[in-house]
């Protein structure tokens, strides 16, 4: 397994952004694909965006992320972001980012490693 630590999360105004980050250790970064989710109080986990291993060249967004949400990683510094604009208040939750060694599509992966969490909350 990895070790995973968020940052980033904060309180941001409806239509503003944050980034949220993930840092990886204790094996091989590249090798493991790199997930954010999202849990909003009373709703279950959900997955809200994904990146291949090595070199991230395919991802994944969830609908209610695509075209506001940018997932990307680096595999030098073992850190995986999550840059998101235009934020509402439908997009308070905890995010949690994940890696998976599985096999097979991006947004259908089983997540082998969690980080702690961080509360993002946009205020109207």
């Amino acid at each position: 397994q990895v070790q995973l630590v968020e940052s980033g999360g904060g309180l941001v105004q409806a239509g503003g952004s944050l980034t949220l980050s993930c840092v990886a250790s204790g094996r091989t970064f590249s090798r493991y694909h790199m997930g954010w989710f999202r849990q909003a109080p009373g709703k279950e986990r959900v997955i809200v965006a994904a990146i291949s291993f090595e070199s991230g060249q395919i991802t994944y967004y969830s609908d209610s992320v695509k075209g506001r949400f940018t997932i990307s990683r680096d595999n030098a510094r073992s850190t995986v972001n999550l840059q998101m604009n235009s934020l509402q208040p439908e997009d308070t939750a905890i995010y949690y980012c994940a890696a998976s060694s599985d096999i097979g599509q991006l947004g259908a992966l089983r997540y082998d490693s969690w980080g702690q969490g961080t509360q993002v909350t946009v205020s109207s």
